[in-house]
């Protein structure tokens, strides 16, 4: 009984493995034609009565996308993305302490746009300590298999970014009423400023508090020194 179990974890394992990374490699070329959380939100407006089904994106290479996109992404979310692994341990780190000092209130993360990526494409949205394993592994199988600008592409283009609102492009439109190869460093700061919370903000219509962030994003957006983008 014991060796006909281990006989199947195994071969679970074998094919586990075997898929995942072909799935990788697939979406290091072919775009990624929706999420795990799209689905759970489709599903959500569906069985909801306030809500009306909204699914807005379109793929869009990030060669057409403005520049100011991308670093606008890493000035908001991940400042050591091109230097890292997939993994910031000095932000872990500070995270950790941040949280030791502030226990009770808003767990602050540190999460790469590589863990990011890696959780929208591949991995439900839970919390648990198997998921978070889980979201190790895709980390480390799209940094090796990808490139900086693969993952950013996709990130760009898979991330929630409002209400059935998903990718830069879609959120060029539906905010600002343009391509997102014409959005401006403002507009795209505005767009990265709502990103822990998009269906709560809006770059439309920026609260004092968005309108702060945004400029910090600005700032930071002009002392980095991309060599990807």
């Amino acid at each position: 009984m014991l060796k006909t179990i281990l006989k199947v974890v195994l071969k679970v394992l074998k094919w586990f493995f075997i898929l995942s990374i072909v799935s990788v490699i697939i979406f290091r070329f072919v775009p990624v034609p929706f999420t795990p959380l799209m689905v759970i939100r489709c599903g959500e407006q569906l069985f909801s009565k306030d809500k009306k089904l909204k699914l807005k994106k379109n793929w869009t290479s990030i060669d057409e996308m403005s520049s100011a996109m991308p670093l606008a992404a890493m000035a908001a979310e991940d400042q050591n993305f091109e230097e890292h692994f997939g993994f910031d341990f000095k932000a872990i780190k500070k995270a950790g302490e941040y949280n030791d000092r502030h226990k009770g209130k808003r767990i602050k993360g540190a999460s790469t746009i590589s863990q990011q990526t890696a959780k929208n494409v591949f991995l439900f949205p839970a919390r648990s300590w198997i998921r978070k394993g889980f979201e190790v592994y895709f980390t480390f199988l799209i940094e090796v298999i990808w490139s900086k600008k693969r993952i950013m592409e996709v990130y760009l283009n898979v991330i929630e970014m409002g209400e059935g609102v998903y990718g830069a492009e879609a959120a060029a439109q539906e905010y600002f009423h343009k391509p997102a190869k014409n959005l401006s460093n403002r507009e795209a700061s505005l767009i990265a400023a709502v990103l822990p919370n998009p269906r709560k903000w809006s770059p439309a219509r920026p609260t004092p508090y968005i309108q702060r962030k945004s400029g910090r994003i600005m700032f930071f957006m002009s002392r980095l020194d991309a060599k990807d983008f």
